[in-house]
């Protein structure tokens, strides 16, 4: 390869991180566009590189290599804005329990079980040794909720079960008292998402939402409309509850993406994972294109005690735990600012954006 074919390589290859940037900024709910708010740590690497290449063969004479470094700067600063917020140098948005009290506590699980999954010995060692006080797994058939049942049966007596063969079950069992459990189908009459209240042990309720939304796929889903539906119909939910409220679930987006941005401005729920670490959940299978799909937004009157990634339990997702302390005498200190009206007005339109209703339907347990 000559020099000039080199350096139009670059060329090239800096105009296309400029143009995958950009496609955050499109304001289309298709997959093909949407899958770009996925690998934003992944892309953020490729425009460094990008950037250090161009470096390398930069003409100064040349306008037109002034426009594309530029727009690839430009770019890097984008992409460190959004992710620099989930490291450990940022601050955090929710704070540490505080240590010379003594709060109520809550362990929350999460797992995406991978429902062709034929070996749930992992699973069931993992429920042993989190011993939390609620578990929620999803992508759960009947083979999975019989195949935890001697683990689940004997620990956790108030339990919610959704087993689906179509990957969107769901399992929520616990340890503490629920109370009026309901099974919603908020969006799709296949995507179920759990709602209840949480006894804690001095009495005080919580309300969990529990949901799995369906991610856009070029073969069943091939847009974001009904994720982001759903997801914008739970914020709603939250930013009403009267209750201290707790949303976790597989979102089957990112923590920056442009849907769950607007989804913890209109809840007004706190995202423990900033200042704290990406803990990546999914792809458990590839350590390069990892991001975090399964999530765990709290209100503001909780602190976290521990947060982190269990281990492997044979699926495409890791599980995803926190422990958390009830601490609602220091919520003002960290209770986020209302949504806009322009924020109000985009939630609005996600809502409207699929014909339909608030809730299709609903099963009490």
């Amino acid at each position: 390869m000559t020099k000039q074919h080199l350096y139009n390589a670059i060329k090239i290859f800096g105009c296309i991180v400029i143009v995958l940037t950009l496609f955050r900024f499109v304001s289309l709910d298709f997959w093909w566009v949407r899958i770009f708010d996925f690998p934003h740590v992944q892309l953020t690497c490729i425009t460094a590189t990008a950037l250090a290449l161009y470096f390398i063969k930069f003409d100064y004479k040349w306008l037109n290599d002034y426009i594309i470094i530029g727009g690839i700067i430009a770019c890097f600063i984008f992409q460190i804005s959004k992710i620099y917020p989930y490291t450990p140098l940022s601050s955090t948005e929710i704070g540490n329990v505080t240590e010379d009290e003594q709060h109520d506590s809550l362990k929350i699980y999460v797992a995406n079980v991978l429902q062709k999954n034929k070996e749930p010995r992992f699973l069931i060692d993992e429920i042993k040794t989190a011993n939390a006080d609620v578990i929620i797994l999803t992508e759960t058939d009947k083979i999975w909720q019989k195949n935890i049942a001697p683990i689940v049966n004997a620990r956790y007596p108030y339990q919610v079960e959704v087993p689906q063969d179509n990957t969107y079950g769901m399992l929520l069992y616990s340890r503490k008292e629920l109370v009026n459990p309901k099974v919603m189908f908020m969006v799709d009459d296949g995507i179920p998402s759990i709602h209840t209240k949480v006894k804690l042990n001095n009495t005080q309720l919580v309300q969990l939402y529990a949901i799995h939304p369906t991610p856009p796929m070029p073969q069943h889903n091939p847009t974001s409309s009904d994720r982001d539906k759903e997801m914008m119909l739970t914020a709603q939910l939250a930013s009403k509850s009267e209750l201290p409220v707790i949303v976790t679930g597989d979102f089957n987006d990112v923590a920056w993406s442009q849907t769950t941005t607007l989804f913890q401005r209109i809840s007004g729920l706190l995202d423990m994972r900033k200042g704290r670490g990406f803990f990546n959940t999914f792809n458990a299978n590839n350590a390069l294109m990892r991001w975090p799909l399964d999530h765990m937004f709290v209100s503001e009157h909780f602190r976290v005690i521990e947060i982190g990634l269990g281990n492997d339990i044979n699926s495409d997702h890791f599980p995803f735990y926190a422990s958390l302390s009830f601490e609602p005498e220091k919520a003002a200190e960290q209770k986020m600012p209302p949504p806009t009206k322009d924020e109000l007005s985009r939630m609005e339109e996600q809502i409207k954006g699929k014909p339909g209703f608030e809730m299709i339907d609903e099963i009490t347990n």
